[in-house]
C-alpha cells in the first residue's frame, strides 16, 4: 500500500477504531481514551498518513495553536508559581495572535517525542515551545527530522540547532554565592533541582566554581525534584549537624522549597535569618508572604514566557530575533538573608 492511497478508513483499521474515532483524535476532541489516541496515532505514523489541512492553511503561515508538552507531576506542576507565571505569558501573547494553547503533561522524554510527532503530523499544532532539557536531549533531533517550528527554552549548549531562549543561570548563581559570601557567610549549601536536568547541571557547576573562588569552609549541593517535601527533607538533613557543621546560608532552587526550608527551620527551633541565612530562586508573591520574606533570585517570569512565544511566531514567519539571552535573574534581599551570628 502506497501512502498516497492511504486513506482514513486505513487508519481507522489498523487501530481497530472507526473512522469517527480517527477525526475526534486528530482535531484533538474529547471522548477518546488517551490509550486510544495514541493507537490512533501510531497507525497513522505507521502508515505514513496525515489528515488534509482544511481550517488553516501551513502555507499561508497561520498559526491556530501552539504545543508545550511539559514532563512534570500534575500535582506539583499545580503548585509550582513559575510555570503558571510562565504559561500567563505565553497566552498573553497567543490571544494577541487569536491562537490557543495546547499543554500537555508527559511522563518522560520518549513520550514528548511521540507526542510532538503525532501533534506535527497530525496538524493539531503551528509549532511547539519545550522546555526542560537534559544533555544530549533526543527532542532535538526529532524536531529538527520534522521540521516543525520550535523555540526551546534551555541554554544553547543543550538545545543542538534549535532557535533558543534562556535566561544566564551560571552568572545568577555566582552573583548568589558571591553575595553571601560578602555577608561573611562561609558554609553555603544549594538545595537544586533533578539532577537530570540540564540548567541543574548549569547551576551546580556555577555554585561549585564561585564556592572554590570564595575558599569557603563548607559548601553542599543536594538534589531534589523541585517539591515543597524534597525541600524539607534536605534542609533538615543540611542543619541536623553540629552549628559549627552545618550551613550559615541556603540557596533552593525554587520557591517552593524555600517556603518548605523555613518551615523546617522553624520546626528545629532555629531562627532565620539569625542561626540561617535561606535565599529563593524564582521569585514570586510566595517569597514575600512568608515571615520573614525571603530574599530571592529575581526575573520577570510573565515577561519571559511572552518573550518565548513572540519568538516562536517569529520562527514560524522567519521574521524572529533568533536565538538570544532573555535575561540573567537579579539578587533581590529581603528579611531572610543577613549576616552569620559570630
Amino acid at each position: 500500500m502506497t501512502t498516497a492511497r492511504v486513506t482514513i478508513k486505513d487508519v481507522a483499521a489498523r487501530a481497530g477504531v472507526s473512522k469517527g474515532a480517527v477525526s475526534l483524535a486528530f482535531n484533538h476532541k474529547p471522548g477518546l481514551s488517551e490509550a486510544t489516541r495514541d493507537r490512533i496515532f501510531d497507525a497513522a505514523r505507521e502508515l505514513g498518513w496525515a489528515p488534509n489541512l482544511t481550517a488553516r492553511s501551513l502555507s499561508s503561515r497561520r498559526v491556530d495553536v501552539v504545543g508545550l508538552a511539559i514532563c512534570r507531576p500534575a500535582e506539583l506542576l499545580g503548585l509550582e508559581p513559575f510555570y503558571m507565571e510562565f504559561i500567563s505569558g505565553v497566552e498573553g501573547v497567543l490571544t494577541e495572535h487569536s491562537c490557543s494553547l495546547l499543554l500537555r503533561l508527559v511522563r518522560n522524554l520518549e513520550e514528548e517525542v511521540r507526542l510532538q510527532d503525532a501533534w506535527w503530523k497530525g496538524r493539531q499544532i503551528g509549532g511547539s515551545i519545550m522546555v526542560d532539557f537534559r544533555a544530549d536531549d533526543p527532542r532535538v533531533a526529532a524536531v529538527e527530522r520534522l521540521g516543525m517550528p520550535a523555540v526551546a527554552v534551555g541554554h544553547p549548549s543543550l538545545t543542538g540547532g534549535l532557535t533558543t531562549v534562556w535566561t544566564d543561570d551560571a552568572t545568577a548563581v555566582t552573583e548568589a554565592v558571591r553575595y553571601l559570601g560578602a555577608l561573611g557567610h562561609r558554609r553555603i549549601a544549594r538545595v537544586g533541582g533533578a539532577a537530570a536536568l540540564g540548567h541543574t547541571t548549569i547551576r551546580a557547576a556555577a555554585f561549585d566554581e564561585a564556592a572554590r573562588a570564595l575558599d569557603l569552609d563548607g559548601a553542599w549541593q543536594v538534589a531534589t525534584d523541585y517539591s515543597g517535601e524534597a525541600g524539607a527533607r534536605a534542609t533538615r538533613s543540611l542543619l541536623a549537624a553540629a552549628p559549627a557543621d552545618r550551613p550559615t546560608a541556603i540557596v533552593y532552587d525554587n520557591d517552593i522549597m524555600a517556603v518548605a526550608g523555613l518551615s523546617v527551620a522553624s520546626e528545629m527551633g532555629l531562627s532565620v535569618p539569625g542561626d540561617v541565612s535561606l535565599l529563593a530562586w524564582d521569585d514570586s508573591q510566595l517569597c514575600r508572604l512568608t515571615h520573614p520574606t525571603l530574599s530571592a533570585m529575581s526575573h520577570d517570569v510573565h515577561g519571559f514566557g511572552a518573550d518565548v512565544a513572540r519568538t516562536l511566531f517569529g520562527v514560524i514567519t522567519g521574521e524572529g530575533p533568533g536565538s538570544h539571552l532573555a535575561s540573567t535573574p537579579v539578587l533581590t534581599p529581603r528579611g531572610s538573608t543577613a549576616p552569620p551570628r559570630v
